[in-house]
């Protein structure tokens, strides 16, 4: 699993657990789309921007780094990459980067030549082992904090956030989908598990009942790591999500999650 795509799919389906990580209020979500841009002269894709929905001057967009391995040449290419995107489209909106680290050790700052842009309020630095922890945590806090936590701590904070969840969130299709994500990043964190000690891990949990599990893990499908993202493969697909973010969250091309489409829609007639 690639740290950046769970957190660009959470940004995606959930963007108000962006908004929570800057302090703003959940009401700035009807006002962003969350987005991927190409820059055209180099071929390189932004793939985190929320942008304004209106036309609003006073409403900044916001592009989203998330950055967990250590890269001395991180800023450069970040600043690069980010001026060359506004030479190229000139958003009629005000700049602010947003870059997620998983602790401050991660972060390689080049002072020499970006202390300057450091600095600035218009770039904000997020370091997830700083913020509240769970126990005293917001929900969105609490689920970018599943993605770094341990395999011993991560199941009973699936299990926390997906009743958490069933309180908090009251539109049944979005808390199905929050409890989906959990579901597949609590899967993804524990690889190595086998079967039987996943199962016993939700076997008192709200999770066991979910259709994920009552479909993958009770079928008795699931015994390694590939055929895990087969099994998750084939159930995204039946659900109905979109090739793009299946093939984010599994780490695949994306022309191999078409083609098991092709493959499902043929033996299905």
């Amino acid at each position: 699993m690639k740290t950046d795509n769970i957190f660009y799919n959470i940004f995606q389906e959930f963007p108000f657990v962006f908004f929570a990580l800057l302090g703003i209020p959940t009401a700035a979500t009807n006002q962003y789309q969350f987005t991927s841009q190409e820059v055209k002269q180099l071929s390189f894709r932004i793939d985190g921007l929320f942008l304004p929905t209106t036309p609003d001057p006073a409403l900044p967009f916001y592009l989203v780094e998330v950055q967990f391995q250590p890269d001395p040449n991180f800023y450069y290419r970040l600043f690069a990459e980010f001026f060359l995107y506004l030479k190229q489209y000139q958003p009629p909106h005000p700049w602010h980067i947003v870059v997620i680290y998983p602790d401050r050790q991660t972060e390689r700052e080049a002072l020499f030549h970006f202390d300057p842009l450091l600095q600035i309020p218009n770039l904000t630095r997020i370091y997830l082992k700083e913020l509240p922890p769970p126990e005293i945590a917001s929900l969105p806090v609490k689920l970018v904090k599943l993605v770094i936590a341990s395999e011993d701590t991560a199941p009973d904070l699936a299990i926390d956030l997906a009743r958490q969840a069933q309180v908090e969130i009251p539109d049944v299709a979005v808390r199905d989908n929050f409890i989906n994500l959990l579901e597949t990043i609590i899967v993804y964190k524990l690889p190595q598990k086998s079967r039987e000690e996943i199962a016993a891990m939700f076997s008192l949990s709200d999770l066991k009942n979910t259709r994920f599990y009552q479909e993958v893990f009770t079928e008795g499908r699931v015994e390694g790591e590939l055929e895990m993202k087969q099994a998750l493969l084939l159930k995204m697909i039946q659900r109905g999500m979109p090739s793009a973010e299946i093939a984010a969250i599994l780490d695949l091309p994306l022309v191999d999650v078409e083609a098991a489409k092709v493959d499902i829609d043929r033996t299905s007639r």
